[in-house]
């Protein structure tokens, strides 16, 4: 239970550090709460990215199940190839 509320508030500050990693998609990247998530993590319309970073990502036991990791300084190499009539959520931290 610590694990999964650990995660969820990793996606958290995710969206609260969004308009700084990904200044591009932000401005118009509506938020989302740990409970809005969660109530999403079962629909098969998510893409859930884990964004994180070098050791960031290695080093962390908690990792959101279903999740596809994707490197954020690449994000023009990947970006496209997920479908823009999906929920698409980003995390890090």
């Amino acid at each position: 239970m610590i694990k999964k509320k650990l995660m969820i508030g990793s996606v958290l500050i995710l969206l609260g550090l969004g308009s700084w990693i990904f200044p591009v998609f932000s401005a118009d990247a509506p938020r989302m709460t740990a409970d809005e998530l969660k109530a999403l993590l079962r629909n098969p319309d998510l893409i859930l990215l884990d964004v994180r970073t070098g050791s960031d990502w290695t080093d962390s036991d908690s990792k959101i199940q279903g999740a596809i990791r994707e490197e954020s300084n690449q994000v023009k190499s990947w970006a496209q190839k997920y479908s823009k009539d999906k929920i698409i959520v980003l995390y890090c931290a």
